[in-house]
């Protein structure tokens, strides 16, 4: 018989952060296998009955030839408990997949994260669950309750308890950030500073200009994912030629694409602290500067939240 509990299953994503979501909340992670076929399609194997029971179901996307992989997992997991009679899907999905892609703006270029949010209720999702959105308005792009959790109460606390913050001034690495930059530095009652850059093409900056005084401070960038990491090494660049005594950078989402830990490392930066909304442990062992928050209290209650019917909004400005 149901007890309308909650079932928490994972992919081959991020099995790590499901485990520590999984024993935050007090359950066991549901047994099922996520397996390829010899001819690479995937496939499912509950082993659990998941009938009339409230399922949440935890998969990120990392960077790699592995992404689209797990995209399908999750499709794939969400169409079979809906088939074997969930009574509530929620998908938890940390790093939101093509998230970048999320308007026209160029001549003929899909709205990927449109078609991404499509394929998602399509399989039977009925809720979800992710982790600052690159752009806020892909929530709009669901016909199903989106809760966009933030990461600025636990980046808040970390600035609080690592560093001499009253000597900081918080940065954007570009207009586009000025916007959770200045909230960040509103809470903590600091100043603000911005980095105007131009591409030449994508994920190549060519040149960076200092708008905001940062001498002798601490200049704490913040921005809501690290790929490549070139806009941060020059940002760092750009801030020490300006007089900052320290630059560190805090991220959500470490992508860390190809060499971008060889590139923090002989850096200027003295540190980059990241969430594990993505697996990133190879590159913490090629990088030293990397710094680790866990977002897995965060998110284990806002599942528990979402099964008692109790708001999630005490979420958006409270570290758990």
């Amino acid at each position: 018989m149901s007890s309308n509990s909650i079932k928490l299953l994972t992919g081959n994503s991020h099995p790590a952060l499901a485990q520590r979501v999984a024993e935050r909340l007090g359950v066991e992670l549901l047994d099922m296998s996520v397996f390829k076929y010899s001819n690479q399609e995937t496939s499912v194997i509950m082993r659990e009955s998941v009938r009339d029971e409230d399922v949440f179901i935890l998969q990120t996307t990392c960077p790699g030839d592995n992404l689209n992989d797990h995209l399908m997992e999750l499709l794939i997991i969400v169409k079979a408990c809906k088939t074997a009679s969930a009574r509530r899907i929620t998908a938890i999905m940390p790093n939101f997949p093509y998230a970048r892609q999320d308007k026209k703006d160029k001549s003929r270029a899909p709205i990927s994260a449109k078609l991404i949010a499509n394929m998602i209720q399509r399989a039977g999702c009925d809720h979800v669950i992710t982790l600052d959105l690159h752009a806020s308005q892909i929530q709009g792009f669901f016909d199903v309750p989106v809760d966009n959790l933030y990461a600025e109460p636990l980046t808040l606390r970390y600035i609080r308890e690592n560093f001499d913050y009253k000597n900081a001034v918080i940065v954007s690495p570009d207009a586009g950030g000025a916007k959770r930059a200045t909230a960040l530095a509103d809470r903590l009652d600091l100043n603000f500073a911005l980095i105007h850059k131009e591409r030449s093409r994508p994920n190549e900056v060519s040149r960076m200009t200092l708008v905001g005084e940062v001498e002798g401070k601490i200049a704490i960038l913040v921005d809501d994912m690290a790929d490549t990491c070139g806009t941060l090494c020059k940002a760092a660049d750009v801030l020490m030629a300006g007089g900052a005594k320290e630059v560190v950078a805090i991220v959500t989402h470490a992508i860390l694409s190809g060499d971008a830990a060889e590139k923090v490392s002989a850096s200027k930066l003295s540190r980059l602290v990241v969430t594990d909304t993505v697996p990133h442990d190879d590159k913490k062992k090629r990088c030293a500067k990397i710094d680790t928050i866990d977002v897995a209290p965060t998110i284990a209650e806002a599942c528990r939240r979402t099964h008692n019917g109790e708001s999630v909004s005490f979420l958006f400005s409270h570290a758990i």
